[in-house]
């Protein structure tokens, strides 16, 4: 462990988790081949040399190797947690006490502190936002409007995050250009479906050891969080029921093979509920009245207001924990319904959050988005931007690369082809 111990900055759980925290970065490292080429053109350009970073993310091994990169590309971090459950306190013991980096997390943080940590990195006074959300730039433009006056740009992970920061773009009150990463094909494409699939099947089966095969599943939301949870419960056995909302969304869940009603039909037949709508109150009061005895309920979407727990709290006689991160809730019929990681986030809850090899393109977008943003300080409008394509499409090839695999290429004579329009039957 590092001596300097006393010059470390930030609020952890305990120091000495901080070298179990560096293994396991390092295990991670391993699987994150494209942002370490990334790091090494950083160490030798050094493009974010005298930045100053608050970023508000998940604290897990692959935001670590994000994190290390971008201060070897020479920027100041501070790291905060973007949801009270998702912190890895080994891996934020280790970012404080082995790499130098400010980190503001701790697992299971109070709403107080929550918002404590989040204005101990703004207070910085950064010139670079990265969210997972949207909860820092919200709070810089709402409460510390100084701190929002130096920010020359800023990033944003998730889909949640960016809708609302579209609808701050829309009402005029965005005060600084934001790169979308969600948007970039790169990441949607593979973090939310294969990683969010994949992880959030993982924390449900963690915290309950449920067997998953013969049961209903209940997967409310097709987008590319929900196909890739409604896959992976498929291919464990399950037989999987999706509820949406657009008609599109809806048509493609049934034509790829799963039953598609509403949440009123399907709470009646469920074993295990998963919200990924990143929407208010999916599972409300009128479908805790309809779901069977030991029901479980669980949400991928990133905040906790998918299921409506203050109705369910009010339908139960009682509650207590039965398992980590599973609370039984008694109702006054005698049925029993268990939510899992206090409707937040189940895959980092009860799981590790995604594998690092799908997080490795998500946050090689988030890099070079923010050599991007410096490089294009002060031309951009304040609104919010998909990942450049040429940016999107390096990643691309950089993962082909790494993996080993070849493709072809387009001829002269085929470009020519697209490029024209003459030559038909």
């Amino acid at each position: 462990m590092s001596t300097a111990v006393k010059e470390r900055v930030g609020d952890v759980k305990d120091a000495a988790l901080a070298e179990l925290g560096k293994r396991r970065i390092e295990w991670a490292n391993q699987s994150m081949p494209v942002l370490q080429l990334i790091r090494k053109e950083f160490i030798k350009a050094q493009p974010l040399k005298d930045v100053r970073i608050a970023a508000c993310l998940h604290v897990t091994t692959e935001t670590a190797n994000l994190m290390i990169a971008l201060r070897d590309g020479g920027a100041s971090i501070a790291l905060c947690a973007s949801n009270p459950l998702s912190t890895q306190d080994d891996v934020a013991a280790a970012l404080v006490f082995e790499y130098g980096i400010a980190t503001y997390a701790i697992k299971g943080e109070d709403h107080a502190t929550y918002y404590r940590h989040l204005n101990a990195a703004l207070d910085t006074r950064p010139h670079i936002t990265m969210d997972d959300g949207a909860d820092l730039v919200t709070e810089a433009l709402s409460k510390r409007q100084e701190v929002a006056d130096g920010i020359l740009g800023g990033t944003e992970e998730t889909t949640t995050g960016v809708i609302r920061l579209r609808a701050m773009a829309k009402q005029g009150v965005l005060r600084y250009p934001i790169i979308a990463i969600n948007d970039a094909d790169t990441k949607h494409l593979f973090d939310n479906r294969y990683g969010t699939g994949q992880s959030t099947l993982d924390g449900i089966i963690r915290s309950t050891n449920v067997l998953l095969a013969g049961l209903n599943v209940v997967v409310a939301g097709y987008g590319w969080c929900g196909r890739g949870v409604a896959s992976r419960a498929r291919g464990l056995g399950a037989n999987v029921i999706v509820t949406e909302v657009d008609p599109t969304k809806a048509i493609e869940a049934l034509m790829d093979g799963f039953r598609v009603m509403t949440m009123a039909e399907a709470a009646t037949i469920g074993h295990v509920f998963v919200t990924v709508t990143g929407n208010k109150n999916v599972i409300a009061r009128e479908h805790f009245e309809k779901m069977r005895d030991g029901a479980i309920v669980s949400n991928s979407g990133h905040f906790n207001v998918e299921i409506d727990i203050e109705a369910l709290e009010k339908l139960a006689s009682g509650k207590r924990t039965v398992r980590p991160f599973v609370e039984e809730y008694a109702l006054r019929d005698g049925r029993k319904i268990f939510l899992l990681g206090e409707g937040r986030l189940i895959n980092l809850a009860a799981a590790e959050g995604h594998p690092a090899s799908v997080m490795d393109m998500s946050f090689a977008n988030q890099a070079l988005s923010l050599d991007y943003l410096v490089k294009n300080q002060g031309k951009l409008e304040k609104s919010v931007f998909p990942v450049p394509a040429d940016l999107d499409r390096r990643v691309a090839r950089l993962k082909l690369e790494s993996l080993g695999i070849k493709i072809d290429k387009l001829t002269p004579e085929q470009e020519q082809y697209l490029a024209s329009w003459q030559e038909g039957t």
